[in-house]
């Protein structure tokens, strides 16, 4: 089952992820909700639309907008409607 790891704490599993351009996107209800702080960054996709993201925190650690989702995707993205992403930079996903 797929798990994203970020400061060696499973913040994420499921076995019903999806897999976009090599990111894995986790149900939301999946995520745990303490390590996500809102953030204000947005950015664009031609074909998956707008993208919010949120900040990791968890043991005064933080993890600046490392998790992306969209909240309404453009149709050819609806497997990715409600779900989030990790920044690999940040998150290890193990598979």
């Amino acid at each position: 089952m797929p798990k994203a790891i970020w400061n060696d704490e499973v913040i994420a599993e499921s076995d019903d992820t999806v897999v976009v351009e090599g990111n894995y996107y986790f149900p939301r209800d999946s995520v745990r909700d303490e390590v996500l702080l809102p953030s204000e960054t947005h950015t664009v996709c031609p074909w998956k639309g707008k993208a919010s993201y949120y900040t990791l925190s968890s043991n005064g650690q933080l993890a600046p907008d490392a998790v992306w989702f969209y909240p309404e995707p453009k149709p050819d993205a609806k497997a990715v409607r409600d779900r989030l992403a990790f920044g690999k930079k940040d998150v290890r996903v193990e598979a």
